[in-house]
């Protein structure tokens, strides 16, 4: 079992920054694959980002290409997910999720736990 919590969220104008934070606690979090999701008032969750287990593989979606960086501190059970230049189209709620099959990782289901979720709202 592996428990995370999200944190970091918040209202930022658009072209700002914020850093999204996954504390990890339970099982071995070096021995999963981290994803970050979104998920916007009537759509579905999306894959934004996720990184391997030893920080070797990334991957992101093309609409934050260039803009948002995966990264994960092992040492300390924590992920991150650092977001630049914001368009108020990231606007979502955003979750950190562990999965153990690199293959699997842009959909939810590739995923056995998952967060509460945190909130970023970016205005124009």
């Amino acid at each position: 079992q592996v428990q995370l919590v999200e944190s970091g969220g918040g209202l930022v104008q658009a072209g700002g920054s914020l850093r999204l934070s996954c504390a990890a606690s339970g099982r071995r979090f070096s021995s999963y694959v981290m994803g970050w999701f979104r998920q916007a008032p009537g759509k579905e969750r999306e894959i934004v980002a996720a990184i391997s287990w030893r920080n070797i593989y990334t991957y992101y979606a093309d609409s934050v290409k260039g803009r948002f960086t995966i990264s994960r501190d092992n040492a300390e059970n924590t992920g991150y997910l650092q977001m630049n230049s914001l368009k108020p189209e990231d606007t979502a709620a955003y979750y950190c999720a562990a999965g153990t099959d690199w293959d699997s990782k842009k959909g939810t289901s590739g995923y056995l736990y998952w967060g509460q979720g945190t909130q970023v709202t970016v205005s124009s």
